[in-house]
């Protein structure tokens, strides 16, 4: 599995999903009910159907560790096994990664945007069905989110449940003040007055800050959420009444359909805002309603016991495959930032090593290429994750995955990781790669001609 293009014009993505994958392909079968059922659409094989009676994966999965930053071209995952087995699971791993993927990038986009402060997945009203919000929550906290509305999904993963009042708590009582009172006797250290019902300014902040008040005086500070209007303009007004009043402990959260390139713009002109709850735009996607990730055929076992190396050739070069099991080299120089990702052939011969120079090449077999001595790391990152069908290794912890995805950050100078024009990461191939790429798109179209 690779994929194409970055979601959201960006220069990264965060890969996503993998245990998810691997926690379901390790247990798939297929039931009695799931067997008469396909009986019942009458287009199936007998040896077929009864082969699919005592299936299960037996085969390897190699995989990038979930929370690395990926790029285009390259394999995140390489599935190894009978032919009908690794067909039978590329629905699953598609659909699993390629949401996961995309959600998860979103949110890490956001939470840089918000210069790394507190960012609420607050999604679950308009993620797609129950079964989207649930991995939407899961993808948005490797991504960089601090919790999660989404009560189910914290109860599931570990995550922080996180959420305010609703405008309709606020409307059931006479008054706002009374409204924040009854808020705060519940959740005192929990407790974010939304103050945009009625009127923000005239109405909800005076409110707020009596209701504020008397919470200080017990020694517990408090938040206050905007959910509408100018955000700049009402929150800098906020922000300005509540340090007036004393209380300059006070938190301001915001959200109303944001995302990271609204974010970026109220950060920039230094907008007063503590923590952001992002929702719709977040959780489907935005402006990017997929991720571009495909599943090839890459090696191929014939009868005798030879493997032939298969690609897919297109008169679009972008959907040329590269051919061949895979392994992925991340290049760093000696201050350990990542400057180039390298495929090469995976057949234990060549592998990439450290203080050694290469030629490195455009994966569209074209003539672009440069040589470079490698004076930090070459690490491989695709690693076994599962062996004849049985998981390997120590599953880490969602805590653990987030935590691997801010520090592969780290490894990345700025500029692939700004909103506007990101610079290009260089996804490479090595000689040999590419001499077994062009040798098969002679062969093809030798057979064309």
């Amino acid at each position: 599995m690779f994929f194409r293009h970055q979601p959201f014009g960006g220069g990264y993505s965060v890969f996503a999903g993998l245990q998810t994958f691997l926690e379901k392909l390790s247990c798939l079968s297929f039931s009695d009910n799931d067997i008469e059922y396909l009986l019942s659409l009458e287009i199936f094989e007998n040896d077929f159907i009864e082969y699919l009676k005592t299936f299960s994966f037996n085969g390897n999965i190699w995989a990038m560790d979930e929370g690395t930053l990926v790029f285009p071209h390259e394999p995140i995952i390489r599935a190894e096994g009978s032919l009908i087995e690794c067909q039978i699971i590329e629905g699953m791993l598609l659909n699993i990664i390629n949401f996961q993927t995309l959600i998860a990038t979103k949110t890490c986009r956001i939470y840089l945007a918000s210069g790394k402060k507190n960012v609420m997945e607050f999604g679950l009203r308009r993620a797609q069905g129950p079964d989207g919000a649930i991995s939407a929550s899961r993808a948005a906290f490797i991504g960089g989110a601090s919790g999660t509305s989404n009560t189910l999904a914290a109860k599931i993963f570990g995550i922080p449940a996180m959420g305010t009042m609703a405008h309709s708590w606020i409307m059931s009582f006479d008054s706002e003040e009374e409204a924040f009172d009854a808020y705060a006797d519940l959740y005192p250290r929990r407790a974010i007055f939304l103050i945009d019902t009625y009127d923000t300014l005239k109405s909800g902040i005076k409110s707020a800050i009596i209701s504020g008040k008397k919470l200080a005086q017990k020694g517990i500070n408090f938040g206050v959420r905007l959910d509408s209007g100018d955000i700049q303009y009402l929150s800098t007004e906020v922000r300005r009444l509540l340090d007036n009043a004393g209380l300059n402990k006070a938190f301001i959260t915001v959200s109303n359909d944001l995302d990271e390139y609204i974010i970026e713009t109220l950060v920039k002109d230094n907008a007063p805002v503590d923590s952001w709850g992002v929702g719709t735009r977040l959780v489907t996607g935005g402006n990017a309603a997929s991720f571009t990730g495909v599943y090839k055929l890459s090696a191929i076992q014939g009868k005798t016991g030879k493997w032939s190396q298969t690609m897919k050739l297109s008169d679009n070069p972008d959907k040329t495959t590269n051919p061949g099991a895979k392994q992925v080299y991340r290049i760093k120089d000696k201050n350990g930032l990542s400057i180039a990702d390298v495929m090469n052939i995976d057949d234990g011969t060549d592998d990439i090593k450290e203080g050694s120079s290469y030629n490195f090449w455009h994966p569209s077999a074209d003539y672009r290429h440069f040589n470079h001595a490698i004076e930090g790391s070459a690490k491989p990152l695709l690693k076994k994750r599962i062996a004849e069908g049985k998981l390997t290794g120590t599953q880490p912890t969602l805590a653990e995955i987030k935590e691997r995805v801010l520090n592969d950050l780290e490894s990345f100078d700025s500029t692939y990781k700004r909103l506007l024009n990101p610079h290009i990461y260089k996804v490479s191939v090595t000689d040999k790669l590419r001499a077994l790429k062009l040798e098969l798109i002679q062969k093809h179209l030798g057979k064309r001609n």
